[in-house]
């Protein structure tokens, strides 16, 4: 009797596959204007970038992507009339050109969106009419609203991919804390029942066909037929 292969299980949805988002400690995006004050680093697996804990001036908590360099006491200023230092968040539009800057909203008030992850930085090149123009830390350049907000510096927990893995087990809990599947098993060396490149001659490379015309997603691997042959 036949089974779901791991794709369509993935696809299906089920908590097996599914991000365990009930562990994660909250959003983290820019506050409202005004003037914070950072109590507490935290660590979200969500987030590989430290997370600051701020209490607005209003008596609100709010999560927003730490910059290196910020520290539990540290003021946080958002807004028009937020000085221009490291740490603080303002639009693209009051900020000079050639500053280093991160969590960058791609819509004015989205709360942030671009260059979140730990030790990015982007770089913005140039101001025109309507526009602004960001580097990217992938040497891409964007197009931005000059309403858009973002912060001054670069994120905090850089250096995390130069620390070594070191071993499967390491690799492994970094996996569960986001639930992915580890590890990835080689389609050859699966059973059948498995995936459609599967046997018990694991070792014989040559059965890779065409997937079927209808197959369902998941199903369509390794040689996609193509939609017709042959001249019009």
């Amino acid at each position: 009797m036949g089974k779901p292969i791991i794709a369509q299980k993935r696809g299906k949805g089920s908590p097996t596959y599914t991000v365990t988002s009930h562990r994660f400690k909250g959003e983290a995006k820019h506050f409202k204007d005004g003037e914070g004050l950072v109590v507490d680093i935290v660590k979200c697996a969500a987030h590989t970038a430290p997370l600051a804990l701020v209490e607005h001036e209003e008596g609100l908590l709010y999560l927003t992507i730490a910059g290196e360099g910020c520290t539990v006491g540290s003021i946080i200023e958002i807004g028009a009339s937020a000085e221009l230092k490291v740490g603080n968040t303002l639009t693209l539009a009051d900020i000079p050109e050639g500053t280093p800057i991160f969590n960058i909203e791609s819509q004015p008030g989205d709360g942030g969106r671009f260059v979140r992850t730990s030790g990015a930085t982007a770089r913005l090149v140039s101001k025109q009419n309507n526009k602004v123009i960001i580097q990217l830390p992938s040497k891409k350049q964007r197009v931005f609203h000059p309403n858009c907000r973002a912060t001054i510096g670069v994120a905090a927990g850089g250096g995390r991919v130069d620390k070594p893995i070191l071993k499967a087990g390491n690799a492994y809990h970094k996996a569960r804390a986001r639930n992915k599947l580890y590890p990835r098993v080689s389609p050859n060396s699966m059973a059948a029942h498995d995936h459609p490149f599967g046997n018990t001659r694991s070792l014989r490379k040559s059965k890779s066909r065409p997937a079927p015309k209808n197959a369902p997603p998941g199903r369509k691997v390794g040689h996609i037929r193509p939609r017709r042959t042959g001249r019009r």
